[in-house]
Formats: structure tokens, sequence, C-alpha cells
């Protein structure tokens, strides 16, 4: 059925509306009473959007969310409103707090044909700034129930449609969280909709609070749970406007950072990869939160966090070593190993428990076991993971960790099984303050176990480079090793092969590097080791030694190339490179595909 001819008692309002649009704004006195003040007002807003009178030309704002709180509320009482509407020429539709189409139905052909040739459809933003003067948009402007009927319309081809616009507000806050608008023919429209718009609205309001009480409710015992699991940790709960930090969170972050940080659990909701970025919050201090995946729930609005405080170079200890924090046996001269090995032994030295990150072979557990040995009194007990195979060894960690004044290594903790984690978390709970506790793990993401085990018991974490990023320190680094291998026979080193030794890329570290030299020392025992002394894989090396920046950067390639498949391309945009410089640094830097 085609829309019948507007109706006479309309006509007033379309002279209105022309004698605006043709005489710069101003509405002529006799006409005055043919508009309402909240049309007239809408009216003089679009002007000043510049929105077009003759024509429609909305933007595709973005996909509409369907998992959102309003449309999970929204949806039952939709379902039942386009059931007792399905016989009449009436569209249903949901927006969000911006005008943008969340939702259509419509049991009339005719009247969807209308509403997709305005761009009435889900993804196209209805607000006044966009389309003018209309029921979604008006009723967002005004914060108002609002009925705008054919002429009433600011775009001339919106006059055939009614449309009925009621906002929906939080049941909490109050704040507006999107509209309700029914639309049909001009001559169709009135109050009806509007009745039928604030009605449903009432309902989702309503369903919204239900909805609310019940996240509400899980999102305590989700927080609850967490604390009691691993009591000395930072949590950190949010779903929509509710907030809960537990004691040791607020008073570890200051007001300033607790602002930043809730903005950044709100990005991490909506992209789970935030998770596995360290993010530097306005104080200076670094920050990771790694979210609960047994208590959050993205569907349902609900988010559950361990905060982890990460140590960095702007937040030193509050109380240095009365020692030099030179340790001994370490060696190297770079300024980021000596960086690391200093703060290392401040740490240790205040007796802060502390984890060393870094790669395997890098170094992590001699730097920390030299400072354990430099500032904690008596023995120092290292327990590495494959000692725990043994089943006595959680007994002996257990009554270790039971003397006054116990000074621990745990060495490679992300190689624990879940169940170990959680012993281990159990026997250390209730003896923080009674000695000292240091682990080392591999660099990169923890596992959400050891998270909610026994990272919240260690405020600082401090990662040792690998030996491609200082790779200066072979200077140093390959007359110790020898002297350890040959017991103290001096070997020579010929500048062509350290210069060979400086263009390999160590993967494995200083433990690779120490293994290459056990390799040539039971060949070449005394006099000078020369390039051809070297294992032919350290030989083959034609690149220049590379700077610390050109490691870097080819580290940042190989992890693009191993997180895109392989695919040159594909890594090559995710790090906003072109094709062509991805090859050449491929080539460059003698990266093995």
């Amino acid at each position: 059925m085609k829309p019948k001819p507007t109706d006479q008692s309309r006509v007033p309002v379309a002279h209105a509306r022309e004698r605006f649009l043709n005489d710069d704004g101003a509405v002529d006195d006799r006409l005055t009473g043919a508009v309402r003040d909240a049309i007239s007002t809408s009216w003089r807003r679009s002007r000043s959007f510049k929105v077009q009178t003759d024509r429609l030309e909305l933007p595709f704002v973005r996909e509409p969310n369907t998992d959102s709180p309003l449309m999970t509320a929204a949806r039952p009482v939709l379902h039942q409103l386009a059931t007792d509407l399905s016989s009449e020429p009436v569209s249903i539709i949901l927006t969000s707090p911006d005008g943008v189409i969340l939702s259509r139905a419509a049991g009339s052909d005719e009247l969807l044909g209308q509403l997709d040739a305005v761009s009435l459809a889900p993804g196209y933003s209805y607000s006044e700034e966009h389309a003018g003067t209309n029921g979604i948009g008006t009723a967002l402007e005004t914060r108002q129930a609002t009925l705008v009927s054919g002429a009433e319309h600011y775009a001339g081809c919106l006059t055939q449609l009614s449309c009925a616009g009621v906002p929906i507000r939080n049941p909490f806050s109050g704040g507006i969280v999107g509209a309700l608008d029914l639309t049909g023919w001009v001559e169709e429209g009135g109050s009806l909709l509007l009745s039928l718009a604030k009605s449903a609205t009432v309902q989702i309001e309503q369903q919204m609070l239900a909805n609310a009480s019940e996240r509400e409710s899980r999102l305590l015992s989700a927080y609850l749970a967490t604390c009691r699991r691993a009591p000395q940790m930072m949590v950190l709960a949010i779903a929509a406007d509710v907030v809960l930090m537990n004691r040791r969170l607020r008073q570890s972050i200051d007001p300033q950072d607790q602002v930043s940080m809730l903005e950044l659990a709100v990005d991490q909701t909506v992209d789970i990869a935030a998770g596995r970025r360290v993010n530097t919050l306005p104080s200076g201090r670094s920050l990771r939160l790694a979210m609960v995946p047994e208590f959050s729930d993205a569907t349902g609005g609900i988010a559950v966090f361990h905060v982890h405080l990460m140590d960095s170079a702007t937040t030193p200890p509050q109380r240095r070593p009365s020692k030099a924090s030179v340790l001994p046996g370490i060696v190297g001269r770079s300024s980021s190993w000596r960086q690391a090995s200093d703060r290392i032994a401040q740490h240790v030295g205040a007796g802060h428990w502390i984890v060393v990150s870094g790669e395997r072979g890098s170094g992590r557990s001699a730097v920390l076991r030299a400072a354990a040995g430099q500032y904690r009194r008596g023995t120092i007990r290292v327990y590495a993971a494959g000692d725990f195979q043994d089943t006595d060894t959680l007994d002996s960690f257990a009554a270790e960790i039971d003397t006054e004044g116990y000074a621990v290594i745990l060495c490679d903790v992300d190689e624990f099984d879940d169940d170990m984690l959680f012993d281990v978390a159990e026997v250390v709970q209730g003896r923080e303050h009674a000695g000292w506790l240091g682990m080392t793990l591999s660099a990169g993401d923890a596992t959400p176990t050891l998270g909610a085990t026994l990272l919240p018991f260690f405020s600082h974490t401090i990662e040792v480079p690998p030996l491609r990023h200082r790779i200066e320190d072979l200077q140093v680094l390959v007359p110790t090793i020898l002297r350890q291998l040959t017991r103290g026979r001096e070997l020579d080193v010929a500048p062509d092969a350290m210069r060979q030794l400086s263009k390999y890329t160590w993967p494995g570290n200083v433990a690779e590097l120490r293994q290459a030299l056990r390799d040539v020392v039971t060949h070449h025992r005394s006099g000078t080791i020369t390039a051809q002394h070297l294992p032919p894989m350290y030989r083959a090396q034609s690149r220049h030694t590379l700077t610390r920046i050109e490691a870097l950067e080819r580290d940042a390639i190989v992890r693009s190339l191993e997180e895109n498949g392989q695919n040159k391309v594909a890594a090559a945009n995710a790090l906003g490179i072109s094709r062509a410089t991805i090859y050449r640094k491929i080539k460059e830097f003698g990266i093995d595909m």
C-alpha cells in the first residue's frame, strides 16, 4: 500500500517549513502556531549542522554491537513488539546513544524499501548532526520522548514518515544509553506510536535493571572468588558503571593512575590482545592487566583482572643496598646489561621479592644468584623447574620456606604445570615477610595460572637483555668464558674470530656462546683462536655486526613473520613497512625463513 496524500491539517506545517527554509530561518508569525517550539528549535540546529534539505547523505559509522548490554536487554522486548505489530506498517528501531541504528524490524516490505532509500538501516547514524530533525536524533538531542511527523522533518525525503523516538536511560546512572523509535507512514503515525514506544522503553529499562542486578551479583562473586584464591594479589573487577578494587590495589596506585588503569581495562575488554602489552601510567610506573578468563564474561559485560606493577628505570627502589652493586662473577660492559644488573642488585639488597625475566641462556639466573649471594645472608637455595618432578622437592621447598630468614630462588617457573603453581603458591602464602624469594621466567606473556598464583607475590619484574642486544659484551664475555673453560690458561682470540662471533645473532644467548667456545677449546687448547677454529655455523656469517637498534628491528620482523605464518606481505603490513623494505631487511639481517 502506497502512502496516502498528505492530510490538509498538515499543510500549515509544510508551509512553515518552506518559509523557514526559503527565508533564511525566519518563521512567519501567522504560521508560528503550526510549528511546535521543539520542532522549530530543532530546525535551527539542523541548519547550523548544514544538513541537506533535499537529500540525505548519511555516513555508515560502524557495525552494530549485537552483544552490548542494551541489545541484550532490548532483544526480548523488541521480539514481542515485532510480533504484536507484524501486520502493521510500522518499523521498530533501536539505536545507540549517538544515533547509530543497532537493529531494525518491520512487517511491511514497502516500508522497509522506503527506509532503505533514506539509509534508516543498521550502521547508519540518524543523529540530528547528520539527518536533521527526526524522531531518533531529536529525542536524543532533547533527551525527551519526541514525535516528528511528516513535514516536521527537516529533510524532505523523510516527510512521508512519522517517527516516535524515546531515549533509553541507564536505570542506575540515568545516562542515555540509546533510543527506541517506531516509524510508520505519516498518515498512520501519531500519539499511538509514541505511547507504544514509551511503554516498550519502560520494559527495556526494567530488563536492563534486572540484567544489571544479575551481572553485578556475578561480578561480586567473581571478584570475591579471585581475591580468595590469591589474597596477596591486586585485583580489579569492572562491569558497566561498577568498579571493584581490593585494598592492596587501592593502596598501591594513586588516583590519577587509577583513572588511566580503568581506561586500559575497558579497552582490554574489547581488544583481548591488549593484555599482552605493558602500559605506562601517568606517574611513569609500568602496568600490565591480566584478565582472569574463568571469571570474565565479555558478552555479559564482566571483566576481572590481576594487576601487575612492573619495575622501570623511573621508579627506583625506596632503599639502596649499602654495598656497591658490582656483582661478583657477572661481566658485561653494555649500558643495558649494567642497568639491569644494578636494578636487580638494588632490589635484592632492599629485600624486595623480584622476578628476573629474559630469554633462555641470557644470564637471568646467574645475575639473580650473584645478587642473592652478595646481599642475602646464609645459604641461597636454588630450585629448578625440573627438580619439582621429584615429589620430595615440594616438601624440601616447604621446609626451607618455613625457616626464618630464608633465601630461595625458583628458576624457570613458567615451566611449572598448573597444579605445581598452586602448590608452590600455597606454601609461600603467609611467609612473605619471613625471608626473601626470587624467580626467573622467560620473557613474554605469563600464563593465566602463573599470573593468578605466584606473580602477585612479586612487586618488581626486571628483564635482562638478550645477547644480540648487547653484542659489545662479547669483548669481555669471550675471554672470561675461555678462562673458565681452560681453568685459567690464556687463549687469545684473533680479531677475525671476534668479528665473526659479533656478526652472529646468538638465539641461545650466553649459554650458546659458552657451548660454542667449549667446542673450540676441545680442539684448540693454546695459542690464538682464529676464525678458522670456530664451528662452521659461526664462520658462515657474512652480515655486519648489528647495532642494538638493528637487533631490535630484526626481532620485530621475526616476531611479525611468526605471528603472520611466515607471510612476508602480511608481516610488512603489520609492521607498517613496505613489502620491498621487509624483503631487503630479511636479506640484510640474514633472517632464516
